[in-house]
């Protein structure tokens, strides 16, 4: 019998965002790091959409919006 491919498969894409203090790394990373406690078999991380928050002139936050997808379990 043949043996399926890794490929093979279901994926669900959600966007989530991230932020941080330090660089809109960190706010990826976060974002990834949170969203795989309750989403299994991440597959892809992908970078939408970087931005700012700025207060009175200063950037106070970087965030970063992500696309992450993961396999639906058959």
């Amino acid at each position: 019998m043949a043996k399926k491919s890794e490929e093979d498969g279901i994926y669900k894409i959600v966007e989530i965002v991230g932020t941080s203090k330090l660089s809109w790394e960190d706010a990826a990373k976060k974002a990834v790091e949170t969203a795989s406690k309750t989403l299994r078999d991440l597959r892809v991380a992908e970078i939408i959409k970087l931005d700012m928050k700025v207060v009175d002139g200063k950037v106070v936050a970087y965030r970063a919006r992500v696309s992450l997808s993961f396999k639906y379990k058959n």
